[in-house]
């Protein structure tokens, strides 16, 4: 032994204090953060919404309210004017107060619609789980109840998913669809991602009570102490397997996928699903007759947490939205 490991070796040694089983170890901790920042991200200036300091106060919308669907008082808000409205689903933990930013710069020239899905924001939760099936049935039954026949969807990750799911289940409801950083099965997170999902849950309420995600929460949900079970119920959400390959396939609204080039989600998986709705088959050809109804967009430099939020995510979507139908 050399002189350092015995001196190593003489050292009394201090009994480990036994971790809480609830408790996540440091290294899954900070993919959690990741996790938590995949669900929850809002990266003005490329910092999330567990990093960042509180957002100002978002200006009004133009008018807002509450629908009576399923047993929910679903919220949503009500931005801009022109154009064929615009569904705005939110990440988990988001809400539309977070995301205003966004509808803002989206709603200068459409009408936006920012919803607050169950248990998020002004929703107040109900005795239901969360899936994104029933999620799907609530965006379509807010449309008829504003009596919109169809909407341009736009979802981001947790929203994301249940924009695709709106889009299978009633594809006569979604006129365009963009899905922002979604996977179309669980397998599309990386390994570690999904690892940090095992601690998704009330656990971690205590430590995000600084972050700009609970003090929105705190402040415009209608009870605030269920915070912790809300995290349970993303959690519960975010550990069960998934599939939707073949669901896919009735997607029948040109759709828009857009990534980060270092997303959460692996970029095999971005291809796959950009390849079910029918892209990425063959070249597009001088005529563009290869040219299918679905797009790809990778945005360089971005992150799952910061896609959402960043200048590059409406200026590859806006275009997209405004082309002629056919």
């Amino acid at each position: 032994m050399t002189p350092h490991h015995d001196a190593l070796a003489a050292r009394p040694r201090t009994p480990r204090t036994p971790r809480s089983p609830t408790r996540p170890r440091p290294r899954a901790f900070a993919t959690l953060a990741s996790v938590l920042c995949a669900c929850a991200a809002a990266g003005t200036q490329h910092t999330s919404s567990l990093e960042r300091p509180a957002m100002n106060a978002p200006e009004r919308p133009r008018s807002s309210g509450y629908a009576d669907v399923d047993g929910l008082r679903l919220y949503y808000e009500i931005r801009g004017t022109g154009g064929a409205p615009l569904v705005l689903l939110h990440g988990g933990l988001h809400n539309s107060a977070l995301d205003a930013p966004v509808a803002e710069r989206l709603a200068a020239h459409r009408q936006v619609i920012s919803v607050d899905l169950q248990a998020h924001g002004r929703t107040a939760d109900v005795e239901r789980p969360l899936r994104f099936e029933r999620l799907a049935d609530d965006v379509a039954a807010l449309l008829a109840q504003l009596r919109i026949p169809r909407a341009d969807l736009l979802g981001y990750s947790l929203g994301g998913g249940v924009a695709l799911r709106t889009a299978i289940q009633h594809p006569e409801r979604v006129r365009r669809l963009v899905l922002v950083s979604v996977p179309f099965s669980d397998a599309g997170w990386y390994p570690e991602v999904k690892a940090g999902f095992q601690h998704l849950g009330r656990a971690l309420a205590e430590p995000m009570r600084p972050s700009p995600v609970y003090q929105t929460y705190a402040a415009i949900a209608p009870h605030p102490e269920r915070f912790p079970d809300l995290l349970d119920k993303l959690g519960e959400l975010e550990n069960r397997p998934y599939d939707w390959s073949a669901d896919v396939a009735q997607v029948t609204a040109p759709t828009l996928l857009v990534y980060a080039d270092a997303d959460a989600i692996r970029p095999e998986h971005a291809v796959q699903l950009f390849q079910r709705l029918g892209g990425g088959r063959r070249d597009g050809g001088l005529d563009r007759s290869g040219v299918s109804k679905a797009r790809l967009a990778i945005l360089p430099g971005l992150t799952h947490y910061e896609v959402f939020e960043s200048p590059a995510m409406p200026v590859a979507v806006e275009p997209f939205l405004d082309a002629p139908e056919g």
